[in-house]
């Protein structure tokens, strides 16, 4: 809820100096554009389909643009508890600045958010992606020199024992 008034706040404030503009200013922007209106009083106008996020200095980003029907960046956030493939579980710790950490082994990494997931790449080289597949969130396994669009070497469940949204 938080992060919804943020986001209303951040387009209401970037709208008003728009809604201030002569009417020959507005006619040349268009709907789905924000206008950034400087201190110097130029503007500049960008396409939302072209945003990815609005991130503001020392604070986390407000806004996020995720594919359609997968979880923003911050679900990805926390402790998941994974299969190893073999019966077995461990745990995956994702950090919102992009380190992670895996018991298996006690191995670090860092992971990036990429089209709707998150993909790990371990420091021994293998590397791990969280997914959700079907509503559920699973864990494929890639060994060090596949990539991620390689055939998994496991698929397992993942759960997030500590979720920590933005």
């Amino acid at each position: 809820m938080r992060k919804l008034v943020a986001l209303f706040v951040v387009v209401l404030a970037l709208s008003v100096p728009v809604l201030s503009a002569k009417a020959q200013n507005r006619a040349k922007y268009n709907p789905g554009q924000v206008v950034i209106v400087f201190k110097d009083g130029h503007r500049q106008a960008f396409n939302l389909s072209d945003v990815a996020r609005i991130e503001f200095p020392g604070g986390a980003p407000v806004a996020e643009a995720t594919p359609s029907g997968a979880p923003p960046r911050g679900h990805f956030l926390g402790k998941w508890e994974v299969g190893d493939g073999a019966g077995s579980t461990f745990y995956i710790t994702l950090n919102d600045d992009g380190s992670a950490w895996r018991s298996l082994h006690r191995i670090h990494g860092k992971w990036t958010y990429v089209n709707g997931e998150a993909r790990v790449t371990w420091d021994d080289g293998a590397q791990d992606c969280i997914r959700r597949l079907d509503g559920q969130d699973k864990k494929f396994a890639y060994s060090a020199g596949k990539s991620f669009t390689d055939e998994p070497d496991n698929v397992t469940e993942a759960h997030n024992t500590s979720p920590r949204p933005i």
